[in-house]
Protein backbone atom coordinates (compact mmCIF):
# COMPACT_ATOMS: atom_id res chain seq x y z
CA UNK A 1 0.00 0.00 0.00
CA UNK A 2 1.16 3.24 -0.72
CA UNK A 3 2.31 6.39 1.46
CA UNK A 4 -0.77 8.49 -0.20
CA UNK A 5 -3.48 5.28 0.60
CA UNK A 6 -2.70 5.21 3.70
CA UNK A 7 -2.72 9.08 4.54
CA UNK A 8 -5.96 9.05 2.46
CA UNK A 9 -7.49 6.40 4.74
CA UNK A 10 -6.08 8.32 8.04
CA UNK A 11 -8.77 11.24 6.69
CA UNK A 12 -11.22 9.31 5.96
CA UNK A 13 -14.02 9.98 8.70
CA UNK A 14 -15.45 7.35 10.57
CA UNK A 15 -18.47 6.31 9.91
CA UNK A 16 -21.54 4.11 11.47
CA UNK A 17 -24.79 3.25 10.66
CA UNK A 18 -27.66 4.86 12.23
CA UNK A 19 -30.99 3.40 13.97
CA UNK A 20 -34.16 3.92 12.44
CA UNK A 21 -35.77 7.09 13.39
CA UNK A 22 -38.93 5.38 14.83
CA UNK A 23 -36.68 2.73 16.58
CA UNK A 24 -35.97 4.33 19.95
CA UNK A 25 -39.56 5.41 20.05
CA UNK A 26 -40.84 2.20 19.28
CA UNK A 27 -38.74 0.33 21.92
CA UNK A 28 -39.94 2.69 24.73
CA UNK A 29 -43.73 2.63 23.29
CA UNK A 30 -43.37 -1.71 23.48
CA UNK A 31 -41.67 -1.51 26.58
CA UNK A 32 -44.11 0.80 28.32
CA UNK A 33 -46.97 -1.13 26.60
CA UNK A 34 -45.63 -4.23 28.15
CA UNK A 35 -45.74 -2.60 31.67
CA UNK A 36 -49.38 -1.36 31.06
CA UNK A 37 -50.11 -5.09 30.24
CA UNK A 38 -48.11 -6.42 33.06
CA UNK A 39 -49.61 -4.02 35.83
CA UNK A 40 -53.62 -4.96 34.45
CA UNK A 41 -52.62 -8.90 34.90
CA UNK A 42 -50.77 -8.41 38.22
CA UNK A 43 -51.43 -6.38 42.00
CA UNK A 44 -47.63 -3.92 41.06
CA UNK A 45 -48.26 -0.61 41.02
CA UNK A 46 -48.65 0.53 37.54
CA UNK A 47 -46.43 3.43 38.25
CA UNK A 48 -43.82 1.57 39.61
CA UNK A 49 -44.05 -0.91 36.73
CA UNK A 50 -43.49 2.50 33.91
CA UNK A 51 -41.01 3.70 36.42
CA UNK A 52 -39.06 0.75 35.75
CA UNK A 53 -40.40 0.29 32.02
CA UNK A 54 -38.63 3.96 31.09
CA UNK A 55 -35.02 2.31 32.67
CA UNK A 56 -35.28 -0.78 31.17
CA UNK A 57 -36.58 1.37 27.62
CA UNK A 58 -32.82 3.62 28.20
CA UNK A 59 -30.70 0.52 29.06
CA UNK A 60 -31.95 -1.15 25.81
CA UNK A 61 -31.82 1.88 23.45
CA UNK A 62 -28.42 2.58 24.89
CA UNK A 63 -26.91 -0.71 24.02
CA UNK A 64 -28.73 -0.83 20.28
CA UNK A 65 -27.52 2.44 19.51
CA UNK A 66 -24.05 1.74 21.10
CA UNK A 67 -23.61 -1.41 18.78
CA UNK A 68 -24.85 0.10 15.75
CA UNK A 69 -23.70 3.77 16.29
CA UNK A 70 -21.28 3.88 18.44
CA UNK A 71 -20.89 5.11 22.49
CA UNK A 72 -21.45 9.12 21.86
CA UNK A 73 -24.80 8.72 19.92
CA UNK A 74 -25.63 6.18 22.35
CA UNK A 75 -25.49 8.34 25.38
CA UNK A 76 -27.37 11.25 23.27
CA UNK A 77 -30.09 8.89 22.71
CA UNK A 78 -30.25 7.89 26.09
CA UNK A 79 -30.14 11.20 27.64
CA UNK A 80 -32.82 12.14 25.46
CA UNK A 81 -35.75 9.39 26.48
CA UNK A 82 -34.34 10.14 29.99
CA UNK A 83 -35.39 14.18 29.89
CA UNK A 84 -38.72 13.24 27.92
CA UNK A 85 -39.23 10.89 30.54
CA UNK A 86 -38.96 13.13 32.55
CA UNK A 87 -41.14 16.19 31.29
CA UNK A 88 -43.97 13.39 31.08
CA UNK A 89 -43.29 12.62 35.01
CA UNK A 90 -43.61 15.86 35.46
CA UNK A 91 -47.11 17.01 33.69
CA UNK A 92 -48.59 13.76 34.58
CA UNK A 93 -50.02 15.13 38.02
CA UNK A 94 -51.05 18.17 36.11
CA UNK A 95 -52.95 15.96 33.28
CA UNK A 96 -54.24 13.71 36.09
CA UNK A 97 -55.49 16.50 38.48
CA UNK A 98 -57.28 18.35 35.49
CA UNK A 99 -58.72 15.47 33.99
CA UNK A 100 -59.98 14.73 37.92
CA UNK A 101 -61.44 18.27 38.11
CA UNK A 102 -63.12 18.20 34.73
CA UNK A 103 -64.18 14.71 34.96
CA UNK A 104 -65.72 14.98 38.51
CA UNK A 105 -67.02 18.99 38.82
CA UNK A 106 -68.76 19.14 35.32
CA UNK A 107 -71.44 17.49 36.96
CA UNK A 108 -72.35 20.26 38.61
CA UNK A 109 -70.84 23.24 36.85
CA UNK A 110 -74.55 24.85 35.53
CA UNK A 111 -76.19 28.18 36.09
CA UNK A 112 -77.92 27.12 39.06
CA UNK A 113 -74.53 26.75 40.42
CA UNK A 114 -73.39 30.41 39.46
CA UNK A 115 -77.00 32.05 40.22
CA UNK A 116 -78.28 30.61 43.43
CA UNK A 117 -76.65 30.20 47.53
CA UNK A 118 -76.50 27.23 49.67
CA UNK A 119 -78.60 28.77 52.13
CA UNK A 120 -81.34 26.35 53.45
CA UNK A 121 -79.79 23.54 50.91
CA UNK A 122 -80.02 20.25 51.88
CA UNK A 123 -79.30 17.50 49.47
CA UNK A 124 -78.98 18.29 45.71
CA UNK A 125 -79.70 21.77 44.48
CA UNK A 126 -78.21 24.78 45.22
CA UNK A 127 -75.37 26.86 43.93
CA UNK A 128 -72.06 28.81 45.04
CA UNK A 129 -72.54 32.38 43.85
CA UNK A 130 -72.09 33.82 47.22
CA UNK A 131 -68.80 31.81 47.83
CA UNK A 132 -67.65 33.39 44.04
CA UNK A 133 -68.24 36.68 45.02
CA UNK A 134 -66.99 35.83 48.37
CA UNK A 135 -63.73 34.97 46.85
CA UNK A 136 -63.47 37.76 44.27
CA UNK A 137 -63.91 40.47 46.77
CA UNK A 138 -61.88 38.61 49.43
CA UNK A 139 -58.91 38.37 46.77
CA UNK A 140 -59.54 41.69 45.18
CA UNK A 141 -59.13 43.69 48.06
CA UNK A 142 -55.81 41.90 49.34
CA UNK A 143 -54.46 42.70 45.67
CA UNK A 144 -55.28 46.05 45.83
CA UNK A 145 -53.71 46.36 48.89
CA UNK A 146 -50.82 43.88 48.38
CA UNK A 147 -49.80 45.17 44.75
CA UNK A 148 -48.53 49.22 45.74
CA UNK A 149 -46.90 47.82 48.78
CA UNK A 150 -45.12 44.84 46.91
CA UNK A 151 -44.09 47.33 44.12
CA UNK A 152 -43.01 50.02 46.32
CA UNK A 153 -40.61 47.75 48.84
CA UNK A 154 -38.93 46.11 45.78
CA UNK A 155 -38.24 49.49 44.21
CA UNK A 156 -36.53 50.58 47.43
CA UNK A 157 -35.01 47.29 47.77
CA UNK A 158 -33.42 47.78 43.90
CA UNK A 159 -33.38 51.30 43.47
CA UNK A 160 -32.84 53.03 46.86
CA UNK A 161 -31.71 50.43 49.63
CA UNK A 162 -28.17 49.66 50.87
CA UNK A 163 -26.44 48.67 54.10
CA UNK A 164 -27.89 46.83 56.60
CA UNK A 165 -31.28 47.77 56.16
CA UNK A 166 -31.38 46.44 52.63
CA UNK A 167 -30.11 43.26 53.76
CA UNK A 168 -32.32 43.12 57.03
CA UNK A 169 -35.45 44.04 54.62
CA UNK A 170 -34.51 41.16 52.15
CA UNK A 171 -34.18 38.74 54.55
CA UNK A 172 -37.43 38.71 56.15
CA UNK A 173 -38.93 39.45 52.76
CA UNK A 174 -37.27 36.12 52.22
CA UNK A 175 -38.70 34.45 55.54
CA UNK A 176 -42.07 35.69 54.42
CA UNK A 177 -41.63 33.94 51.45
CA UNK A 178 -42.12 30.70 53.12
CA UNK A 179 -44.35 31.20 56.13
CA UNK A 180 -47.15 28.72 56.42
CA UNK A 181 -50.76 29.88 55.22
CA UNK A 182 -52.12 29.22 58.75
CA UNK A 183 -49.52 31.61 60.23
CA UNK A 184 -51.34 34.71 58.30
CA UNK A 185 -54.76 33.94 59.30
CA UNK A 186 -53.07 33.70 62.92
CA UNK A 187 -51.86 37.03 62.46
CA UNK A 188 -55.14 38.37 60.58
CA UNK A 189 -57.08 36.96 63.52
CA UNK A 190 -54.62 38.17 66.76
CA UNK A 191 -54.70 41.97 64.92
CA UNK A 192 -58.69 42.47 64.66
CA UNK A 193 -59.42 40.46 68.02
CA UNK A 194 -57.21 43.27 69.24
CA UNK A 195 -59.50 45.97 68.20
CA UNK A 196 -62.68 44.40 67.99
CA UNK A 197 -62.85 41.54 71.15
CA UNK A 198 -62.77 37.85 70.25
CA UNK A 199 -65.38 36.00 68.20
CA UNK A 200 -64.73 38.80 65.27
CA UNK A 201 -65.24 37.60 61.69
CA UNK A 202 -65.02 39.60 58.72
CA UNK A 203 -64.53 39.13 55.05
CA UNK A 204 -61.28 42.10 55.55
CA UNK A 205 -59.63 39.78 57.79
CA UNK A 206 -59.37 37.68 55.24
CA UNK A 207 -57.98 40.05 52.47
CA UNK A 208 -55.46 40.84 55.12
CA UNK A 209 -54.48 37.37 56.09
CA UNK A 210 -53.96 36.84 52.05
CA UNK A 211 -52.22 39.86 51.39
CA UNK A 212 -49.29 38.62 54.41
CA UNK A 213 -48.86 35.47 51.66
CA UNK A 214 -49.13 38.19 48.35
CA UNK A 215 -46.40 40.98 49.46
CA UNK A 216 -43.25 39.30 49.36
CA UNK A 217 -44.13 37.51 46.71
CA UNK A 218 -44.65 40.47 44.61
CA UNK A 219 -41.80 41.89 46.44
CA UNK A 220 -39.44 39.27 45.19
CA UNK A 221 -40.89 39.27 41.78
CA UNK A 222 -40.83 42.67 40.72
CA UNK A 223 -37.57 43.09 42.15
CA UNK A 224 -36.30 40.52 39.74
CA UNK A 225 -37.95 42.10 36.94
CA UNK A 226 -36.54 45.45 37.92
CA UNK A 227 -33.31 43.90 38.32
CA UNK A 228 -32.92 42.37 33.97
CA UNK A 229 -33.96 45.99 33.24
CA UNK A 230 -30.58 47.47 31.76
CA UNK A 231 -28.65 50.38 33.27
CA UNK A 232 -28.20 51.68 30.05
CA UNK A 233 -31.66 52.82 29.74
CA UNK A 234 -31.45 54.43 33.19
CA UNK A 235 -28.28 56.53 32.56
CA UNK A 236 -29.50 57.69 29.23
CA UNK A 237 -32.41 59.07 31.45
CA UNK A 238 -30.13 60.63 34.05
CA UNK A 239 -28.02 61.94 31.08
CA UNK A 240 -31.06 63.99 29.76
CA UNK A 241 -31.34 65.47 33.20
CA UNK A 242 -34.35 63.39 34.17
CA UNK A 243 -34.66 63.00 38.12
CA UNK A 244 -34.60 59.07 39.52
CA UNK A 245 -38.20 59.24 40.73
CA UNK A 246 -39.58 60.07 37.31
CA UNK A 247 -36.72 57.97 35.62
CA UNK A 248 -38.38 54.71 37.63
CA UNK A 249 -41.89 55.84 36.78
CA UNK A 250 -41.33 56.72 33.11
CA UNK A 251 -38.70 54.34 32.34
CA UNK A 252 -37.76 51.77 34.62
CA UNK A 253 -41.06 50.56 34.86
CA UNK A 254 -42.44 50.10 31.70
CA UNK A 255 -39.91 48.26 30.84
CA UNK A 256 -40.67 45.76 33.35
CA UNK A 257 -43.84 45.80 33.13
CA UNK A 258 -45.18 42.43 32.10
CA UNK A 259 -43.06 40.60 34.59
CA UNK A 260 -44.71 42.83 37.22
CA UNK A 261 -47.98 41.01 36.00
CA UNK A 262 -46.54 38.12 35.35
CA UNK A 263 -45.38 38.43 39.28
CA UNK A 264 -49.23 39.79 40.37
CA UNK A 265 -50.95 36.95 38.69
CA UNK A 266 -48.33 34.42 40.39
CA UNK A 267 -49.33 35.84 43.41
CA UNK A 268 -53.22 35.63 43.10
CA UNK A 269 -52.71 32.38 41.98
CA UNK A 270 -50.47 31.63 45.11
CA UNK A 271 -53.78 32.84 47.52
CA UNK A 272 -56.35 32.59 45.62
CA UNK A 273 -57.04 28.59 46.70
CA UNK A 274 -56.23 29.15 50.16
CA UNK A 275 -58.04 27.55 52.74
CA UNK A 276 -56.34 27.49 56.57
CA UNK A 277 -56.17 31.06 56.57
CA UNK A 278 -59.81 32.37 55.56
CA UNK A 279 -61.17 29.05 57.41
CA UNK A 280 -60.40 31.11 60.50
CA UNK A 281 -61.08 34.57 59.38
CA UNK A 282 -64.07 34.59 57.60
CA UNK A 283 -65.47 31.71 58.75
CA UNK A 284 -68.69 29.68 57.17
CA UNK A 285 -71.27 31.67 55.47
CA UNK A 286 -73.89 30.22 53.42
CA UNK A 287 -75.35 33.60 52.24
CA UNK A 288 -74.74 36.27 50.02
CA UNK A 289 -72.35 38.96 51.66
CA UNK A 290 -70.61 41.19 49.34
CA UNK A 291 -68.98 44.10 51.67
CA UNK A 292 -66.02 42.89 53.57
CA UNK A 293 -66.27 44.71 56.38
CA UNK A 294 -69.76 43.66 57.30
CA UNK A 295 -69.72 40.13 59.20
CA UNK A 296 -68.49 36.38 57.73
CA UNK A 297 -68.20 36.03 53.97
CA UNK A 298 -68.55 33.10 52.36
CA UNK A 299 -65.36 32.19 49.65
CA UNK A 300 -64.97 28.83 47.44
CA UNK A 301 -61.60 26.98 49.11
CA UNK A 302 -63.57 27.28 52.51
CA UNK A 303 -66.97 26.27 50.78
CA UNK A 304 -65.27 23.39 49.17
CA UNK A 305 -64.04 22.38 52.12
CA UNK A 306 -67.22 22.62 54.03
CA UNK A 307 -69.32 21.04 51.66
CA UNK A 308 -66.81 17.22 51.21
CA UNK A 309 -66.56 17.59 54.95
CA UNK A 310 -69.72 17.86 56.27
CA UNK A 311 -72.09 16.18 53.66
CA UNK A 312 -75.12 15.40 54.68
CA UNK A 313 -76.86 11.80 55.25
CA UNK A 314 -76.64 11.24 50.93
CA UNK A 315 -73.07 12.88 50.41
CA UNK A 316 -73.23 12.53 46.75
CA UNK A 317 -74.79 16.73 46.47
CA UNK A 318 -71.95 17.86 48.59
CA UNK A 319 -69.07 16.16 46.90
CA UNK A 320 -70.32 17.79 43.30
CA UNK A 321 -70.67 21.14 44.64
CA UNK A 322 -66.93 20.28 46.13
CA UNK A 323 -65.69 19.28 42.98
CA UNK A 324 -67.32 22.22 40.81
CA UNK A 325 -66.17 24.66 43.13
CA UNK A 326 -62.49 23.30 42.38
CA UNK A 327 -63.13 23.54 38.70
CA UNK A 328 -64.35 27.15 39.42
CA UNK A 329 -61.00 27.78 41.01
CA UNK A 330 -59.36 27.12 38.22
CA UNK A 331 -61.01 28.89 35.44
CA UNK A 332 -60.39 31.91 37.48
CA UNK A 333 -56.77 31.64 37.71
CA UNK A 334 -56.86 30.51 34.06
CA UNK A 335 -58.90 33.77 33.13
CA UNK A 336 -56.46 35.70 34.64
CA UNK A 337 -53.28 34.43 33.30
CA UNK A 338 -55.35 35.30 29.89
CA UNK A 339 -55.92 38.47 31.26
CA UNK A 340 -52.43 39.23 31.96
CA UNK A 341 -50.99 38.11 28.77
CA UNK A 342 -53.26 40.67 26.98
CA UNK A 343 -52.26 42.99 29.50
CA UNK A 344 -48.38 42.34 28.45
CA UNK A 345 -49.48 42.52 24.54
CA UNK A 346 -51.13 45.63 25.11
CA UNK A 347 -48.42 47.20 27.68
CA UNK A 348 -45.21 44.79 27.36
CA UNK A 349 -42.03 46.59 26.28
CA UNK A 350 -39.23 44.31 24.82
CA UNK A 351 -35.76 45.17 26.15
CA UNK A 352 -33.31 45.82 22.93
Amino acid sequence: MSTASVASSARAPITHDSLPAWGPWAVVGGVLLAAVALGSATEVALGVLLLLGVVLSVGVVYVWSRAVEGSRRAKDRSVTIAVTASFLLAIAPLVSVLYTVLSRGLARFDAPFFTETARNVVGEGGGASHAIVGTLVITGVATLASVPIGIMAAIYLHEYGSGRLKKALTFFVDVMTGIPSIVAGLFAVALFVLFFGPGIRLGVMGAVALSVLMIPIVVRSTEEMLKIVPDGLREASYALGVPKWRTIVKVVLPTALAGIITGVMVAVARVIGETAPLLITTGVFSSMNSNPFDGRMSNLPVFAFNQYKFPGAIPEPYIDRAWAAALTLIVIVMTLSLAARLIYRRFGTDIR
